[in-house]
């Protein structure tokens, strides 16, 4: 689950909505939850709705500084809000990941942190990615996959798998632009044995469906959404000739 812009509130009903997200996602089995001190109250409105219930949730967030006395407030921050221990532990958009990384080792040695990783959107700096994730230094990636978006496929799926990293996808429906249109129900029928109802969820089956990806994190602010969205992790993945045919639906 994610947390960019959905979480960003700052009234009561929007921290109702976002405890009403969470609550849908714990009940559906979902545990990852993915943050960021980029995403305004995101961090602080995702610790309220995890209280009493920290442990049943794995807590991704990030560190995205090259100040590194703003990188020491941030993780401060973290580590209040989520309990003490962040179960993964990322370099946001490779932003001074040197520095950033001597910082989280020393914290997983101390038990702070769980897992170490780092993230970026852009294709453009997958080159400097690869290279982080060669350093031997991070445990897993995050990064946009979905039928629009692919080309982590050239070179970072195979060297996460080569390495043994795992990966995390943003921007599975590509930032909601894959959902402003969907195919009609029927086209959707051939995926039905695989539990997929929706556009949405044939979307997520699609990234789920390659055996290099980990988890993926849609975003919503809609309880019914995260329920759904759940479902897709459910059921049997999809083979090549049925992720063809879902690229081809969404465009691509």
């Amino acid at each position: 689950m994610g947390t960019w812009r959905t979480f960003d509130v700052h009234d009561d009903e929007g921290e109702r909505r976002a405890r009403s997200v969470v609550d849908a996602a714990l009940a559906s089995g979902v545990r990852l939850m993915d943050s960021s001190p980029m995403y305004g109250a995101a961090e602080a409105v995702l610790g309220r709705a995890l209280d009493g219930r920290r442990q049943e949730a794995i807590v991704a967030t990030k560190v995205w500084t090259d100040d590194d006395d703003e990188a020491a407030r941030q993780v401060d921050f973290a580590r209040r809000t989520f309990g003490g221990v962040i179960d993964i532990y990322q370099v946001h958009n490779l932003v001074r990941w040197d520095r950033r990384l001597d910082e989280l080792e020393r914290l997983r040695d101390a038990g702070v942190v769980r897992v170490i990783g780092a993230t970026h959107y852009l294709a453009s700096a997958f080159d400097e990615l690869a290279r982080v994730m060669r350093s031997g230094r991070i445990d897993s990636i995050q990064v946009p996959y979905n039928p629009w978006e692919r080309d982590v496929e050239r070179q970072i799926l195979p060297l996460a798998e080569e390495l043994g990293l795992g990966v995390i996808v943003m921007r599975p429906f590509g930032q909601g632009s894959l959902l402003r249109t969907s195919p009609a129900p029927s086209a959707l029928a051939p995926l039905a044995t695989h539990g997929v109802s929706t556009w949405s969820q044939a979307l997520l089956k699609w990234v789920l469906s390659d055996r290099r990806i980990t988890a993926a994190i849609p975003a919503t602010r809609i309880p019914a959404h995260m329920t759904t969205n759940a479902e897709a992790g459910d059921g049997t993945w999809l083979d090549p000739e049925e992720r063809a045919m879902v690229s081809q639906l969404a465009g691509r």
